[in-house]
């Protein structure tokens, strides 16, 4: 028997299996569910609209196997709805496989209030003749249904699992599926030389800064902060046109603000571009001795940071890198890092270079902008919260101040509007700020309001470990960048290692199952069909090491005796190509961390922060990318389309897919074993013809890829092909 199908049968107690997950089913009776079948999820497939008005009529659709259920119900937490099965001329236009007699489409069409809708499904099964023939009183079997599949036990009042559509939520349409792609300024490209941090330009957190003359120079293990390579927004504008033909929409850019460290994640005016990212044009002063630490003695640096002239003129080279960036077609988002300053920001004013800061006087206008612990300790007090201890990092005292309040939200609506016109905020610690969740929810909804009030195209995109459910109702963040249900299930299944090379666990390598139940964990958990079509799907970023380093399945650090070298060694070039495959063709924003197109290694912060290769490109690497870029942009199921378990989840290191619409569907199939496999794959499900043939749009594998399209032949629903080691395809219907 098929381990997908479930029998119940009348001889007293008998275990039946689930789809894959084989959970257990105790029940007497006679029945028969094709539990592969069953299907519903929130893409625009299963529900008419993507996105719905308050109180506004939509349908809901489910799908069981052809004749196997007697009656199927929408449930939510006050009401159960009996949904109708479509006849034929109403499922045609909307949704496959009804012509080949494999499913029934039920519909409900309910009215939506003005709060989130959350519900599941109830299946009851058709009883079969003999059943139907005999006196029995005993109920039919009955199977429930949400974002983990089908099990047979009633979810609880409290389920996370549920499908949730959110009426009235507005994401801007142009993010889902965008491919992204995000730039530590300092390290992409050098395009103005003129701007560049100088050696002993200023002193900061322990030493003074250096500028680094190698562009191919690892970062430093601990002082990174204070090593300057010279990447500016005019290299960014010099390479818009690569990335252009890369097949980016969205720029995301690290932090570019007025900061001291290159990382600028230390804010020391909100207000103006740095100028060492954007343009000096009068630079005067003197860098700083060697034995001194006085800032306001690195005149030089002073000038550069606060003389108006040098700031207006960075922001307006801000302001053409958007202009620029639009005229190609794409998107830019800027960080937004408000839990915390720098300790150089003017407020604060620890450096005594701007005057009136809270350091130096109990008597500063911005005094409650931050919490000082010792409340006698002025001038010159450094008591001040710093995040995670940090005193390089005061933490904002929101609740202290609501003018501080109301000059973020002003920050917020000026780099969204003209002349700068920014198409977002990505949330740095997002779910840090404030001191209290309560508030930290008022604010966001603040935040939003006046952002989308300023912009109403504009993406709120939030950093978060752990849970956003309570963030992601539609009234605080649009999106989220995707740990839980994207970077993290991937890393674990194609490398065994976490997202920071910490740790190697061979349990979670190849282990199909545990994907998938973390997958819909965090799907279920976090998201509704706005949040997640609009997701930043990652494989690494500046916090995290490099997904081309983890495919050596060797944790380090760049601190360790070996150094950044053995980031480097023993990389598995086909189980990256498999990553973004996956990338490429899952639910959400695939968002590139720039040079991992390139070849670019790391261990985490700050070995993932080296330079983009430029003259020494991985041009294999690059063509791949663009080859699978455009696949993903070219057909609708890659952006739209529902999401479909395939294959036996028993299978180690193989993972298969599909991604479907009405009118078309795909199969992605991973292979991550280091021998070849022959894979057996039951297709019914996908709703494609019985037997037809899939075109082969890429197969990539430790070599290379191959965009030769290839023709496999699929009969009675059954596919089968060889895939080589560390391998992945790509087949459409």
């Amino acid at each position: 028997m098929n381990s997908s199908v479930c029998r119940i049968q009348d001889a007293g107690c008998t275990l039946v299996y689930l789809i894959y997950n084989m959970l257990p089913i105790d029940r007497r009776g006679v029945a028969m569910i094709d539990l592969s079948l069953l299907f519903h999820d929130i893409s625009g497939q299963y529900v008419d609209k993507t996105e719905q008005d308050i109180f506004s009529d939509v349908s809901i659709y489910f799908r069981t196997g052809h004749g196997q259920a007697d009656k199927v119900f929408l449930c939510t937490d006050e009401d159960e709805y009996q949904m109708n099965l479509m006849n034929k001329t109403g499922v045609k236009e909307m949704l496959p496989g009804y012509e080949s007699g494999v499913f029934d489409y039920y519909e409900v069409r309910i009215q939506l209030g003005d709060k989130p809708l959350s519900y599941f499904f109830k299946v009851v099964a058709s009883k079969d003749k003999d059943e139907a023939a005999s006196d029995s009183t005993d109920d039919p079997a009955i199977v429930y249904y949400d974002n983990r599949g089908a099990f047979t036990k009633k979810p609880a009042a409290d389920n996370h699992m549920a499908f949730r559509l959110f009426p009235g939520v507005h994401a801007p349409s142009w993010a889902r599926g965008a491919v992204m792609y995000q730039i530590f300024v300092d390290r992409f490209c050098n395009g103005d030389k003129s701007n560049d941090v100088l050696t002993d330009e200023y002193h900061y957190n322990g030493g003074h800064t250096v500028r680094v003359s190698d562009w191919d120079k690892y970062p430093h293990p601990s002082e990174s902060y204070k090593e300057f390579y010279g990447g500016d927004l005019q290299g960014v504008i010099d390479k818009l046109d690569y990335l252009k033909d890369l097949g980016v929409d969205v720029l995301y850019l690290n932090p570019i603000f007025a900061s001291p460290s290159s990382h600028k994640y230390d804010t020391m005016d909100y207000d103006h571009i740095d100028p060492h990212f954007g343009k000096i044009v009068e630079d005067k002063g003197d860098t700083l001795e060697k034995d001194i630490t006085d800032n306001r003695k690195a005149t030089q640096f002073v000038n550069r940071v606060t003389n108006i002239k040098n700031l207006d003129a960075s922001d307006l080279l801000f302001a053409k890198l958007v202009e620029e960036a639009h005229k190609r077609g794409m998107k830019v988002i800027i960080d937004g890092v408000f839990n915390h300053c720098g300790s150089f920001n003017k407020w604060l004013d620890r450096e005594l270079i701007y005057g009136g800061g809270a350091f130096e006087s109990e008597d500063s206008a911005y005094h409650k902008w931050f919490d000082f612990k010792k409340k006698k300790k002025w001038p010159y007090n450094n008591s001040y919260d710093g995040w995670w201890g940090y005193d390089t990092l005061p933490k904002l005292n929101f609740e202290g101040s609501e003018t501080l309040q109301q000059y973020i939200l002003k920050l917020g609506r000026k780099w969204v509007s003209a002349p700068f016109n920014a198409d977002g905020w990505r949330l740095d610690v997002a779910t840090d700020l404030g001191h209290s969740e309560s508030f930290n929810h008022e604010f966001w909804s603040r935040f939003r309001k006046a952002v989308r009030d300023a912009n109403p195209e504009a993406i709120i995109l939030a950093e978060n470990y752990g849970t956003s459910r309570n963030w992601l109702l539609g009234d605080q963040w649009d999106t989220i960048m995707n740990y839980d249900a994207f970077m993290e299930p991937v890393t674990w299944f194609l490398t065994g290692e976490d997202k920071h090379s910490d740790s190697f666990r061979k349990n979670r390598l190849n282990n199909t199952s545990y994907f998938w139940k973390s997958m819909k964990k965090a799907i279920g958990e976090n998201f509704g069909n706005f949040s997640m079509y609009t997701a930043m799907n990652q494989l690494d970023n500046h916090d995290h090491s490099r997904f081309m380093t983890r495919t050596n399945m060797k944790p380090g650090r760049s601190s360790d005796k070996k150094g950044p070298k053995a980031a480097d060694e023993g990389i598995n070039k086909g189980i990256f190509r498999e990553a973004v495959v996956l990338q490429m063709t899952w639910p959400g924003a695939p968002t590139l961390y720039y040079g991992d197109e390139a070849g670019v290694c790391g261990y985490t912060d700050p070995d993932n922060r080296r330079t983009y290769p430029w003259g020494h490109e991985d041009k294999e690497l690059i063509d791949f990318h663009k080859n699978i870029i455009s696949i993903h942009k070219k057909y609708d199921e890659f952006t739209e389309g529902a999401l479909i378990q395939l294959g036996d989840t028993k299978a180690k290191g193989i993972l298969s897919y599909g991604r479907f619409t009405a009118k078309s569907a795909s199969v992605i199939i991973l292979n991550n074993n280091k021998k070849e496999k022959e894979i057996t794959l039951d297709l019914k499900p996908l709703g494609i013809p019985k037997d037809c043939v899939l075109e082969r749009l890429i197969l990539t594998t430790e070599d290379g890829f191959d965009i030769k399209k290839e023709a496999l032949k699929v009969r009675e629903w059954t596919l089968t092909l060889t895939m080589p080691a560390y391998s992945s395809a790509v087949l459409r219907y």
